[in-house]
């Protein structure tokens, strides 16, 4: 088998990608930041930073900090709403050779419902992810750790919008299975797992927290075993395409998520100090393929042998 006819292309419901390779919402700002070191018509697609109805400030800083092996982040979905998203960010971003992925976030189920119908009748948006899984703001996390608010949302959007949508999970629930089955059975195209996991770090010099908003989310490779968990545990509950985020930084990263049972992979915090990581990624990934035996991405995913007899 060669290279060269190795297949990196999938299919995520109605979406098709040129590779499994993403990068992920609030790490990528709105691209133009990063077209100078980036070859956008290798990547398998782009989540430009969450969007909201109306403009937020974001939180009090500190917004970040860094911990062991990984990052706290309480930015608070700091953006200028969807009026200047419209205005000023999607004419560039569709324009860029590869699929983008609107992500967004409402303050309540009508409000999603609102932006999803909104963003319907724009061009050049391949899906959107409803953000429904952020620890950093008040509800951030409401309709991702319901499975009855989660399902009724995604049935809901998916009414609302032919776009293909995504469903992206926080890890903060008692049970992500319920959640998964809860979005794919309301028609989720996808479903992306996971945001960040709650987390705090403390001065204890000044007795003080060091994030402003006190709490925020734990990003990196910190994270990346609770990820694959998720995704694992996800791949056996529902056969709906899975996206899997969380600490990927290397192909090997890649590859172990593939293998529990995701179609595709966002990386996120690792393009703050590598900001050409996705690149490495899409030319590591038909070698690393290869070697697996696989012809195709889809020969790989869910190859996971348990240990469990």
């Amino acid at each position: 088998m060669s290279v060269a006819t190795i297949d990196l292309s999938v299919q995520l419901g109605r979406l098709k990608l040129r590779n499994p390779i993403l990068a992920a919402s609030g790490t990528f700002g709105y691209a133009r930041e990063m077209e100078q070191l980036i070859d956008f018509s290798r990547l398998g697609g782009i989540l430009p930073k969450t969007v909201t109805t109306v403009s937020r400030p974001g939180n009090t800083p500190w917004r970040t900090v860094e911990t062991a092996c990984g990052l706290l982040n309480s930015i608070g979905l700091d953006n200028d709403g969807l009026d200047a998203f419209l205005e000023h960010h999607l004419p560039y971003l569709r324009e860029l050779p590869t699929s983008i992925i609107v992500s967004i976030a409402g303050r309540d189920h009508d409000e999603f419902v609102s932006m999803a119908a909104q963003l319907d009748r724009q061009p050049g948006i391949a899906a959107m992810e409803l953000n429904i899984s952020c620890p950093n703001v008040a509800h951030g996390v409401d309709f991702g750790a319901d499975s009855g608010m989660c399902g009724r949302l995604v049935e809901s959007c998916r009414k609302a919008t032919s776009l293909p949508i995504i469903a992206k999970l926080t890890p903060n629930v008692t049970s992500i299975p319920a959640i998964a089955r809860a979005a794919a059975d309301a028609g989720a195209d996808a479903i992306s797992l996971i945001n960040t996991v709650l987390g705090m770090a403390i001065d204890w010099r000044r007795r003080r927290p060091m994030l402003g908003n006190v709490m925020g989310g734990l990003s990196g490779p910190a994270i990346k075993p609770i990820a694959l968990r998720c995704v694992y545990q996800a791949a056996q509950a529902v056969k709906t395409p899975l996206i899997g985020i969380g600490g990927i930084a290397t192909i090997d990263d890649v590859m172990e998520f593939l293998v529990a049972g995701a179609s595709a992979v966002q990386v996120g915090t690792a393009n703050y100090y590598d900001p050409t990581v996705t690149m490495k990624l899409v030319s590591a990934l038909p070698n690393a393929l290869k070697d697996a035996g696989a012809a195709h991405v889809r020969d790989i995913v869910g190859t996971l042998k348990s240990n469990i007899k």
